[in-house]
């Protein structure tokens, strides 16, 4: 048990502190001493209008300084090398608030292959990412061919100048100017420059991500708009809950329970003419279809929503927006952390519908979700590796994905099957199953279990529709989402839309006495993520400018990787509402 935990603490500590790196401890803590040396980091680069092909930095053949040996590398945490990053010393001699004029880089004579790849580059609009003490700027490698002087040269910037901003002994901003245009010629010598101004200002160290946050974009009138309208359909849909189902129900119990012995000839009169959700209440509890399959999407589906819950708590506490792959590095140990609630709730369900096997339900539990997406990142990695993309994520980050799911998800979604089996599965279903199932009538077309489920998802998806605008824009365009504020109201309001719909489509569906309720409810639920999917296809076309093979195929790769887990998670809060109101209606019926 000690051994397990020792690598438990490991894997935790490689995902949180996984920083081997040569940057000094004045980078470590922000603080600098007058002509201490401040590193230029160089990152990536790649075409503007596709944001995940990105590639080294030298991928690009910009010549670096001679005779300064091998440049360091600065390796981050897990999460920021899932996200493509590969920092790597620029080697450029900057002290801490003291200025450089004019310096050279390097000098160098391009032969047609380099020639052919920087043209390439500027055409295609190629964009360049350095770093300053974490705090990232971004340059172009050069201006687009029709802003250039009317000529048949393809023109790029040589000379970098980068404008710093200190408060006392701390790095406030950086911002960065290319200029010198020159012409790409086969033999001629090109030489890179850069320069360097220190200027003080009064911002304080922690106002100084700020500058990067676009408060004119998320905090725009349309996005309190869309929360308000948001708002106003939870008010009418609990509304129509409480108003006209309670009140049908209410009055079916008060006919259905009538107990005066007068009226027992009437009473025996109105059952034979009975018809509804009451007449299957023999069959409304008996175990639904695959429901090992059922079982582990429902356990999953809450796991993910309480980690999407405790991932945006944490962000609001803890702005972690403003650190490299903080997000996805909290997300996946999160993940692992949750499994024990997928595992206690999926272990719980099938226990109740008398499951035997649970040894597989458990294993389909753990490895459903990870599997879909893995498999997804598999075709995606193989695309970047055969791009030599640096969106390639490497072998050793694989093996400790690997080494987390099995070390620590696994074993605590075994621990909560375990758990929930024997506290939260003793089957306790107000009303006996018979031995013969019931026929199902046929029903006109609107109250086919297809059609309900098709249209389950549309009043959730209007509900987050604005939402899903801001989230696309900020991963596919360069901003940095930090409202995290608005998408906690957001969740909330689809978690009670969800449940509020497939409440309603789950009562007309026994209305038509059909009692295969569950797997309906699910997809009720769960059919808000293809709308997300034939949003984001429209998305593609109407608002982005991404082109190639690459970028479209990490495009809808994550698109479908977001999706699957918001029906997993929708389809689970969605069957777990109903599942709540269906004993709650039988509750107080006469089962016998």
């Amino acid at each position: 048990m000690r051994s397990c935990q020792s690598v438990i603490f490991l894997l935790a500590g490689l995902c949180l502190a996984w920083r081997f790196d040569t940057a000094s401890a004045s980078e470590g803590n922000h603080k600098y001493k007058v002509g201490e040396h401040v590193r230029l980091w160089v990152n990536k680069v790649g075409p503007y209008n596709n944001p995940q092909e990105t590639y080294n930095y030298y991928y690009l053949p910009f010549c670096k300084p001679a005779n300064v040996g091998k440049p360091a590398h600065k390796w981050g945490g897990l999460g920021e090398v899932l996200q493509g990053n590969q920092l790597i010393d620029s080697q450029l001699k900057i002290e801490y608030r003291t200025d450089v004029q004019k310096s050279s880089i390097c000098t160098d004579v391009l032969n047609q292959h380099q020639v052919n790849t920087f043209t390439r580059a500027v055409r295609e609009t190629y964009w360049y990412e350095l770093f300053i003490d974490d705090l990232p700027v971004w340059g172009f490698v050069g201006p687009p061919p029709d802003e250039t002087p009317e000529d048949d040269n393809i023109y790029i910037y040589t000379h970098k100048s980068l404008r710093i901003n200190y408060n006392e002994n701390r790095i406030i901003q950086v911002n960065l100017t290319s200029l010198e245009l020159q012409p790409l010629k086969v033999g001629a010598p090109l030489e890179f420059t850069y320069s360097v101004e220190w200027v003080p200002t009064t911002i304080q160290f922690s106002r100084r991500f700020e500058r990067y946050l676009d408060y004119n974009f998320f905090e725009h009138q349309i996005h309190w708009f869309s929360i308000f309208n948001s708002f106003m359909m939870v008010i009418f849909l609990t509304g129509l809950v409480s108003m006209i189902l309670l009140r049908t129900l209410r009055a079916d119990y008060a006919r259905y329970t009538a107990a005066d012995e007068d009226d027992l000839e009437a009473l025996e009169r109105d059952m034979s003419e009975e018809s509804g959700w009451k007449l299957v209440h023999g069959d409304v509890f008996r175990p639904p279809a695959r429901l090992p399959l059922l079982a582990a999407m429902v356990g999953t589906g809450v796991q993910l929503s309480l980690l999407i819950l405790g991932v945006i708590l944490i962000t609001i506490a803890g702005t972690l927006f403003t650190e490299r792959g903080t997000i996805a590095t909290v997300f996946i140990l999160c993940y692992a952390l949750t499994s024990v609630i997928g595992g206690y709730v999926s272990g719980g369900l099938y226990a109740r519908n008398d499951g035997g096997a649970w040894m597989g339900t458990m294993a389909l539990t753990a490895s459903l979700f990870p599997l879909l997406c893995f498999s997804i990142a598999a075709v995606l990695n193989t695309i970047a590796i055969a791009y030599h993309s640096l969106a390639a994520v490497p072998f050793g980050t694989i093996v400790i994905l690997l080494l987390i799911w099995l070390l620590l998800s696994v074993p605590l979604t075994l621990l909560g099957t375990v758990v929930g089996r024997n506290w939260a599965g003793q089957p306790d279903n107000p009303c006996r199953v018979k031995r013969i199932p019931s026929p199902i009538p046929a029903k006109k077309w609107y109250l086919q279990p297809s059609v309900i489920a098709a249209m389950g998802g549309l009043l959730p998806f209007g509900s987050i529709f604005i939402e899903m605008y801001f989230l696309l824009t900020s991963f596919w365009n360069y901003k940095v989402y930090y409202v995290y504020g608005f998408m906690l109201l957001v969740f909330v309001i689809l978690v009670i839309v969800t449940v509020c719909v497939t409440i309603v489509g789950t009562y007309f569906l026994l209305n038509a006495e059909n009692y295969r309720w569950q797997w309906t409810a699910f997809y009720s639920a769960g059919s808000t993520s293809l709308y997300v999917f034939m949003y984001s296809i429209h998305y593609f076309f109407a608002k982005t400018k991404m082109t190639g093979f690459f970028q479209t195929a990490f495009y809808f790769g994550y698109t479908a990787m977001f999706c699957l887990g918001l029906g997993i998670m929708c389809g689970a809060l969605g069957y777990l509402g109903a599942a709540v109101f269906v004993r709650r209606i039988y509750r107080n019926i006469k089962c016998d």
